[in-house]
């Protein structure tokens, strides 16, 4: 085999053409993979759709597993965890490379690195061609964090990692300590089933996810959730669980301009609202300044991760994958060729993951 297939999406809305290009070679700090499994990510579809921007034409996908096909003379030998990395392995990687250099970098924030490659995100270049999960192979660059996966973790658990798995890692770490805490989780899609089984490994007391479909809001409970109400029962629930003084942390995982008006009211003076699903222009949101310091209610933004917080998502993924159907969230996988389907199925409110299998 000397040529990859390429799924590449050239900006026009729906519509993808297949392209095949010379394997590279990697050169220097370079590793290239196979890629075992890629799975659809809500941003992945909206750029699909023509509702967000990406750099075109692009191979897209950043979900991803792949095995170690081949290395370059300086690529790392060990990965995140300090694990040996060998031909052969499968492997996640962060969807950001970083320079370790820049403004950013120096300052504790390497996933807006100013002189980022960013995986499922990057135009084509002449040699930099493979670099999204949606093509038989991808090729890590220099600066990419890898973290090696257990023999044991399934396809379908593992590709979610360095998106979904590794954002709400990030955005439980901002929420700070839920030991015997209440934590309401808005949005029961992947990232708010993964931020319900992580807050309750951590221990927190209540975990209430609010989210309007009722199917999303039924798998909830088998993700830790201790209970669910729909936007129009918060209130009605909020009673039931006692939580008289408000939510110690709020996590905004929907992306819904609503979910703020619902959930700002229920947070506890002192408390934090994390914001996640924020990731596309809306309308503004009225906030009172004087709310904000009267209640000494800290709101944060979270976008990406940090090379750690791989690590943590890898780790829990490893530790608690029996405990909850992680699996499951695959629905159903198609080959490359059928990519155009997948990003049919994502669309189905009850999809929470499509996965596409570019090598059969």
């Amino acid at each position: 085999m000397t040529h990859a297939l390429a799924a590449i999406f050239e900006g026009v809305a729906g519509q993808l053409e297949f392209r095949e290009f010379p394997i590279p070679k990697p050169l220097g700090a370079e590793i290239l993979v196979r890629v075992v499994g890629c799975t659809l990510c809500g941003s992945d579809r909206h750029s699909f759709e023509g509702r967000r921007t990406v750099p075109v034409p692009t191979v897209l996908g950043h979900e991803i597993v792949g095995t170690i096909v081949s290395r370059g003379e300086t690529a790392p030998t060990v990965d995140l965890a300090g694990h040996a990395l060998e031909v052969g392995n499968r492997v996640v990687w962060a969807i950001v490379a970083q320079c370790g250099e820049c403004f950013f970098c120096l300052r504790g924030l390497p996933q807006k690195c100013l002189n980022a490659i960013k995986y499922g995100h990057e135009a084509l270049r002449p040699g930099r061609e493979l670099l999204g999960g949606l093509a038989d192979y991808c090729v890590l660059v220099p600066g990419t964090s890898i973290v090696r996966l257990p023999s044991e973790l399934p396809l379908a658990v593992a590709c979610p990692a360095s998106c979904a798995t590794a954002t709400v890692a990030a955005a439980i770490e901002a929420a700070g300590d839920l030991r015997g805490g209440t934590v309401g989780i808005f949005g029961a899609g992947m990232l708010g089933l993964t931020a319900c089984a992580m807050a309750r490994c951590l221990q927190a007391a209540e975990v209430v996810c609010i989210e309007p479909q009722a199917d999303r809001r039924k798998r909830a409970l088998d993700f830790g959730a201790t209970r669910v109400a729909a936007p129009e029962e918060f209130a009605e629930v909020m009673e039931l669980a006692k939580i008289r003084h408000g939510f110690d942390a709020v996590l905004e995982l929907s992306g819904s301009q609503s979910s703020f008006g619902v959930a700002w009211p229920a947070i506890r003076i002192g408390g934090r609202l994390i914001l996640v699903g924020s990731v596309f222009p809306s309308a503004p949101v009225e906030l009172l300044l004087e709310q904000v310091v009267r209640r000494q209610i800290m709101i944060q933004g979270v976008h990406n991760y940090a090379p750690r917080h791989l690590v943590t998502a890898v780790e829990f993924l490893s530790a608690e994958h029996g405990n909850f159907p992680f699996a499951e969230l695959v629905s159903e996988w198609l080959p490359l060729r059928g990519v155009g389907e997948a990003f049919a199925k994502s669309g189905d409110p009850g999809a929470i993951r499509i996965g596409v299998l570019p090598n059969g």
